[in-house]
């Protein structure tokens, strides 16, 4: 780890990788792996951030915050070490996934709900709606799986409360299921319409999550009874207040992200977030569904973020533009998250550099000098392995790791930067 208060000669690909945040020091906690989410980092980077901090400071911090909270590994980890925790995301699905993580369960009543959402759904007569069903939901679903996951979530709201942590455990159950049950490509990053594809049973896939969940439930060691607070929005809302905390510890999208409200469309659709999925890629950090005036967006840009973006410019318009809303929007990130801690705070992230079209889009050294920039008095940097990209370096068209170099480059190492106000 190197201590920084300027970025203005820095080569990020010469840091040394760090041993130290490439391997957790336990087994991760079954309950992280309940619901399948792209990009996740590893839980352990939370304790090994604790440990770094209380090191620094001789001091244990006493609340946690994620701005970019996803499904919640920040949260449960958090919650272990006895810390209240605040996070925010702007995509509902995440934050039904990470409230989930983060709750307590009785498992008697859990095997009492899931028992009687199995006899609901035997006794409930099935009324097909799939004519009048979402075109969306159409294109994924036969008529047949669709009437079945209609019956299951019919079963789930007659057994469980409204806004209950058990509703959501089975609406978070039911999530999980709404890919294998359909024609969406197995394994596939990217929504791909698998014709090939012989969908799992609804039930049989229900059951099997279930099972899945309860044993990570049953997993869990006795845990302090702490706060943890979620929010759905955008964290960059002017509207959107946080706490303040004393540690912020995320992963921010990086500037190439796939749409997140594309992956989890089946979720949003089939929980009544959204009519029409495309609503919640408004307002995305990373998204490139953005209303933007571009008068004298590169001007508002940091030097890094400024010579990145008018390298772009000559290769891609587009792509260019797109670099510098996201350029601009992470600069607002540092600044707002610096805003929400505490005195001697600290904020991690983790992050990675891509690359397009030649040129290296260096997230890493912008976010970096966007910290000095809104305050932080230094930055530690560090470089840690990825290594599922250790031997796939390239991502093809379907945004699945390929070693064909006619794909977009992604390097297999990211940096966790720590800023100290």
């Amino acid at each position: 780890m190197v201590t920084f208060k300027t970025f203005d000669s820095i080569d990020f690909q010469s840091i040394e990788i760090d041993p130290f945040w490439n391997i957790g020091d336990e087994r991760e906690l079954k309950i992280h792996g309940i619901h399948a989410y792209p990009a996740k980092f590893p839980s352990f980077i939370t304790t090994k951030a604790l440990s770094y901090v209380m090191k620094k400071t001789d001091m244990a911090p006493k609340s946690i915050g994620d701005v970019f909270c996803g499904c919640g590994t920040t949260a449960v980890e958090a919650k272990r070490n006895g810390i209240p925790f605040w996070g925010c995301d702007i995509n509902p699905v995440a934050t039904l996934i990470a409230a989930t993580k983060s709750k307590d369960y009785d498992l008697h009543v859990l095997d009492a709900m899931y028992e009687a959402i199995l006899d609901q759904y035997q006794n409930i007569e099935s009324v097909s709606k799939y004519a009048e069903a979402n075109e969306r939901l159409q294109y994924w679903y036969s008529a047949e799986q669709y009437d079945e996951l209609q019956k299951l979530t019919m079963s789930i709201e007659r057994v469980t409360k409204e806004n209950s942590e058990y509703r959501d455990f089975f609406n978070c159950a039911f999530s999980n299921i709404l890919k294998p049950t359909s024609m969406w490509l197995t394994k596939s990053i990217k929504p791909q319409f698998d014709p090939k594809k012989q969908p799992i049973d609804v039930m049989t896939a229900f059951s099997k999550q279930y099972k899945k969940m309860r044993v990570a439930v049953q997993e869990l060691p006795d845990q302090p009874k702490v706060e943890a607070e979620f929010i759905t929005d955008n964290f960059l809302n002017p509207g959107l207040i946080p706490p303040t905390v004393d540690l912020v510890v995320t992963s921010p999208p990086y500037v190439t992200s796939y749409e997140y409200a594309d992956l989890h469309q089946l979720s949003s659709l089939w929980l009544g977030y959204a009519d029409d999925y495309r609503q919640l890629r408004q307002g995305s950090i990373g998204s490139s569904f953005h209303e933007y005036n571009a008068t004298g967006l590169f001007a508002q840009l940091n030097d890094v973020g400024f010579s990145i973006a008018t390298q772009l410019y000559t290769k891609s318009k587009s792509q260019a533009h797109a670099v510098a809303v996201y350029f601009r929007d992470m600069q607002q990130v540092a600044e707002k998250v610096y805003r929400m801690l505490n005195p001697n705070g600290h904020a991690l992230f983790v992050i990675g550099n891509t690359e397009y079209k030649g040129v290296r889009i260096d997230n890493a050294k912008h976010l970096g000098t966007s910290l000095l920039e809104a305050g932080f008095s230094s930055v530690d940097v560090t470089k840690r392995k990825i290594s599922n990209k250790i031997l796939t370096p390239y991502r093809d068209k379907d945004g699945k790791f390929s070693t064909d170099k006619v794909g977009r480059k992604v390097y297999a190492e990211e940096f966790i930067l720590i800023g100290r106000k």
